[in-house]
């Protein structure tokens, strides 16, 4: 017979002192003060969800709570760093027994201590993307899948699907019809990479990024005396960004909150963006049906913008069926102007407003790092980097890369370069190493062969490289592609001149590097719209030798002839950001770009007619206009020389259809020239 005996803490009650009504508004109290069990916090846009997160876990330690009975899961290293040192400044207790940090950082803690459970032991090594990658290389060899005929996808490509797999439970069959139709007919193979990879893993004492979260939920799955040491451990769960969960998370989470259940998550479906990674937004709003004892709160008092910007906002996501509905009200009074539609004429003009608007705010007081321009897809600033570089106007850019300095870009510029000057070694050598099977030693012997055709110094290309370079010897596995690529270079010379620009990158892209793409890069849809963008900013030029200037001139590296880095990080600079990368940011002053039909909402939700897609879009949209404080200006072209949909003139995006007229005041903009 035995008796079951608690231990408890000394009674710290009311340490911190805090008045929490005083310091909390009404909605954010009900949510820190709620009793155990299971809670959903419904924080909206610039309402204070980590403030409320911070006070929720004070308030538990002040009522006496364990720090080793609180689990913090977070999305970012920063966002717990932050946390757990706004609650260190509220309350003076010793919490270095409150776990806290991402879920990966949390799943590590759980696997290092029950390693050898799934058969790694202790000092298992964590491989970041370029080892992931050097393994899968590694596991394709050794799978002796002939690529000869056929392209397989490059480890990257491999990765992410099998991430995505392993993160939404999806099959790998039905992931490859959705996204990757390309790929279908090597189904097998990659099925037989997967595993192989696994078994590798395994081999090597190595996890992954996915393992930290997959290896930790099977393990608590398997042992459940060991998973019922964690539950009785974690008494109190509390989850940041509960929109953003995949299907993995919420299932450990669930797990690790039985019995008792007392779980509160703070998130903002109205915020649930990243589908396309893995999120479900379902995990949020079928919480009180997981949990049916559950309580919602909201949280709507808005610190961030302006009561003409929120009243917009509202409107815009009120069109969504599947959420949770809510009003964000503006602690802040009203501002100096409505948000302004501005439409333009056509993508050049759009760029020359933008660039004016930005001089002219600074010249009022406003400082260029609280302006941002914001668009769904990073090729759609290509005008603005030019417009504002002409201007002298510094920016810049967290979506990635400068436009023309991206890989894919100068991927196709090599080509262009090298049929411009046959002495271009660096250029020759770049399209080379994207062949199968060509390394730096081969491009070597390639560029060699060409210098001995003896034509590399001639002014005028040679009517046909074919008839030089298919003699050269090329691996087996590159035969096929390598005459592929020379008749590519045949189609970019026109009796004794060049092609037009934009006939020459169109040639590059259908002739070779598409099919490289696909086969290279996970975002393949993104970088294609990168080369048509650049297809359609090259209609502009005649002449092939001053795009390639420009394209020199728009790059970083020949931005700075002083190579001075102090300076460039002194200097006030206009932020270019993807919607995407913008979440969770806020400027005093925000432009939204491209707001036409098949731009924003993107051409490929629109085609799709899937309601989830398109009302993720909608989101997206919402969390753009939700970034901004003061001034918001909503931009369009009215011409767009090739649309997605063929037509010259564009169709207002549909998400303004939604925004009241008497919510915004549309701008007529015309020019001196």
């Amino acid at each position: 017979m035995s008796r079951k005996y608690q231990l408890k803490q000394a009674p710290q009650k009311g340490v911190s002192g805090i008045d929490y009504e005083a310091e909390l508004n009404e909605q954010q109290y009900a949510a820190v003060s709620s009793p155990p069990g299971p809670a959903l916090v419904i924080a909206g846009a610039g309402s204070g969800k980590t403030r409320t997160l911070t006070y929720r876990v004070a308030y538990l330690l002040d009522q006496g709570i364990d720090p080793k009975s609180l689990l913090l899961l977070t999305f970012t290293n920063k966002a717990a760093k932050e946390m757990m040192e706004r609650v260190s400044e509220l309350i003076p207790l010793d919490l270095s027994d409150l776990w806290s940090g991402t879920f990966h950082s949390i799943g590590n803690r759980i696997l290092r201590r029950h390693a050898d459970e799934m058969g790694l032991t202790r000092s298992f090594s964590i491989m970041d993307r370029d080892d992931q990658k050097s393994l899968m290389n590694t596991v394709v060899k050794e799978c002796d899948i002939d690529t000869q005929q056929r392209r397989f996808p490059k480890a990257d490509v491999l990765i992410s699907i099998f991430s995505m797999v392993e993160n939404t439970g999806v099959t790998l069959e039905d992931l490859l019809e959705a996204r990757y139709p390309y790929f279908e007919e090597w189904a097998i193979e990659i099925a037989q990479v997967g595993e192989a990879y696994t078994a590798k893993k395994l081999d090597t004492n190595s996890v992954d990024f996915d393992d930290l979260l997959i290896l930790p939920l099977r393990l608590l799955k398997k042992n459940k005396d060991l998973c019922g040491l964690y539950q009785k451990r974690f008494q109190y769960l509390l989850v940041d960004e509960y929109q953003d969960t995949n299907a993995v998370q919420s299932e450990l989470i669930h797990l690790l909150a039985q019995p008792q259940n007392s779980v509160m998550v703070v998130g903002d479906d109205a915020q649930s963006i990243y589908s396309w990674r893995g999120a479900d937004m379902d995990n949020i709003l079928s919480f009180p049906d997981r949990y049916p004892d559950a309580t919602v709160y909201k949280i709507e008092t808005n610190y961030r913008s302006v009561p003409e910007v929120l009243s917009l906002s509202n409107a815009a996501i009120s069109a969504n069926k599947k959420q949770f509905q809510k009003t964000l009200r503006a602690a802040r009074p009203g501002g100096v102007m409505i948000p302004a539609l501005v439409p333009l004429e056509d993508p050049r003009s759009q760029a020359n407003f933008i660039a004016q608007r930005v001089q002219e705010l600074r010249d009022e007081g406003i400082e260029m790092e609280e302006m941002a321009i914001l668009y769904r897809a990073h090729h759609q600033s290509l005008e603005i980097q030019m417009e504002l570089t002409s201007r002298g106007i510094p920016f810049e850019i967290t979506s990635g890369l400068r436009f023309f300095e991206q890989a894919h870009v100068k991927d196709v510029a090599a080509f262009i370069r090298f049929v411009t000057n046959r002495r271009d070694e660096v250029s020759f050598k770049r399209f080379c190493l994207l062949l199968p099977g060509v390394g730096a030693v081969t491009a070597t012997k390639l560029w060699r062969a060409w210098l001995k055709v003896g034509i590399s110094r001639d002014e005028k290309p040679p009517e046909r490289f074919s008839d030089h370079m298919l003699k050269f010897s090329v691996p087996a596995k590159a035969k096929k592609d390598w005459e592929q690529l020379c008749y590519t270079l045949d189609e970019l010379v026109l009796g004794d001149g060049y092609a037009r620009p934009d006939e020459m990158i169109t040639s590059v892209l259908e002739g070779v590097y598409d099919d490289y793409m696909k086969e290279s890069f996970e975002n393949y849809d993104n970088r294609r719209q990168d080369i048509e963008q650049l297809i359609l900013y090259s209609e502009s030029f005649d002449d092939i030798l001053e795009l390639l200037g420009q394209l020199s001139l728009m790059s970083t590296a020949d931005g700075d002839p002083s190579g001075s880095k102090k300076a460039e990080e002194d200097e006030e600079k206009v932020v270019l950001s993807s919607i995407h990368q913008a979440k969770g940011l806020e400027w005093k002053v925000v432009f939204l770009i491209w707001l036409t039909d098949g731009m924003f909402p993107n051409g490929r939700v629109l085609e799709a007619d899937d309601l989830n897609m398109f009302e993720e879009e909608r989101r997206l949209f919402y969390v753009a206009l939700t970034r901004s404080k003061d001034q918001l200006y909503l931009t369009y072209p009215q011409i767009n020389p090739k649309s997605y949909t063929g037509d010259i003139v564009t169709r207002p995006s549909r998400f303004l259809d939604d925004c009241p007229e008497e919510m915004l005041e549309t701008w007529e903009v015309g020019s001196t020239w």
